[in-house]
């Protein structure tokens, strides 16, 4: 199944230049079946990044641009009165697909950006009274800009905790940039992105990632730092319990992609910044001396014991 990985990582690879680490990352979350933040400058690749996962995979994608006057009913549906029989018939929107690309997530006013909440942790979606359930395999990727505040809606804490990791691609090194540049002399490269896998596949793998074992000393490490977060003094909100499951999950899949059928500390470690430190809000006087949510998160890390 390890094959899967590869398979998709060179398919992306074709797009996405000098960036190894985060591909690892995206796919991490893929195949652990969380939901994915792409928080960085305009630019660098995020919405182009999303794109060419979906086109690597035979299923279902909506990309919807997020914008202040964008409406719940424009992402989840809503009824369509036919005139052939005088009834309302309802129709899906946009999130009844597999991969969902919410692009600048954080235009959109919080009565919008709320109706993907359900959808996001149960993968369900309620709408004038009745319930429909996603088709599976669900993913939500998100991007927003950190930099500019003009126009836009910080995320909840409650949707921001919905994410399973929040990234970042970053500024390409010199190399990679030069290729970048080439690789568009005859057009985006993304047009020749074909899929090379399907959603039965992913499903596989998530049920693989599903068995990979946790040992008791290994679970009581992930708790302990999921909890050292809420009883430090600098933390207002520490990580809630869907943070430990998501760290679990993402260790798992960090262990099926290594060809593991055990988590190591190395693995929870390693994922924990990325995904727990988009879900603490920090003290406003250490927000204000310039302390930073992966500063904290690293001192909580050095403070918790590593099981040997």
């Amino acid at each position: 199944m390890t094959e899967i990985f590869s398979d998709l990582s060179d398919n992306l690879k074709k797009v996405i230049k000098g960036k190894d680490d985060v591909i690892g990352l995206v796919l991490t979350a893929l195949f652990s079946g969380g939901n994915i933040l792409m928080d960085d400058v305009p630019g660098v690749g995020k919405t182009t990044f999303a794109k060419a996962l979906a086109l690597s995979i035979s299923c279902g994608f909506q990309r919807v641009q997020f914008t202040p006057d964008l409406l719940p009913s424009d992402i989840t549906g809503s009824s369509i009165f036919d005139p052939r029989d005088s009834e309302f018939h309802f129709r899906q929107g946009p999130i009844f697909t597999n991969i969902f690309l919410a692009d600048e997530i954080n235009r959109a006013s919080p009565r919008t950006q709320s109706a993907l909440l359900e959808a996001m942790n149960e993968c369900q979606v309620t709408a004038e009274g009745r319930t429909y359930k996603l088709e599976q395999p669900f993913l939500v990727i998100a991007t927003q800009n950190p930099v500019e505040y003009h126009g836009t809606y910080p995320l909840p804490e409650a949707q921001l905790d919905r994410f399973a990791m929040r990234l970042e691609i970053g500024y390409p090194d010199e190399t990679a940039e030069m290729e970048i540049m080439y690789s568009r002399r005859e057009g985006d490269p993304i047009l020749q992105i074909k899929p090379v896998i399907d959603g039965k596949k992913i499903m596989e793998a998530r049920n693989s990632v599903e068995a990979v074992g946790i040992e008791e000393s290994v679970g009581v490490y992930m708790t302990r730092i999921v909890r050292a977060t809420r009883e430090d003094n600098r933390i207002l909100l520490g990580a809630s319990p869907r943070a430990l499951i998501a760290l679990s999950r993402a260790s798992q899949a960090r262990a099926f992609i290594e060809g593991r059928d055990y988590v190591l500390p190395e693995d929870v470690k390693e994922l924990a910044p990325w995904v727990l430190s988009h879900r603490l809000l920090l003290e406003n006087k250490t927000r204000y001396s310039g302390t930073s949510k992966d500063e904290v998160l690293r001192d909580v890390l050095d403070r918790v014991k590593v099981p040997l």
